[in-house]
């Protein structure tokens, strides 16, 4: 009978079940994404610093500006869209290795 006793009163001082609303996970980013983020944009731009002027502008005016290698061939007076499309590779290239410590 105190087994019995116990067990209701070990039941009573629990809180009740509540279920819970069908809620989604929030989409924005977790304060440690955002922290690698961060830590990320800096590493760009270090490298992106440490590169030639020309290099520089190719991979802004490509990557960041969305420029057309046409439009980046006038900008950096290329005779051509492929010597526009080859400068900004190999700027890309030398980005990668600054970013990776290899520069």
């Amino acid at each position: 009978m105190n087994r019995i006793r116990d067990e209701i009163r070990r039941t009573a001082r629990r809180p009740g079940r509540v279920e819970l609303e069908d809620t989604k996970a929030d989409p924005g980013r977790s304060p440690l994404e955002q922290a690698i983020g961060m830590e990320e944009i800096e590493r760009y731009e270090s490298a992106l610093a440490r590169l030639k002027p020309e290099d520089r502008e190719a991979i802004i005016l490509r990557v960041e500006l969305g420029y057309s290698y046409e439009e980046v061939a006038r900008m950096l007076e290329k005779p051509s869209y492929d010597a526009a499309l080859k400068a900004t590779k190999r700027a890309l290239v030398r980005l990668a290795k600054e970013m990776a410590g290899g520069g």
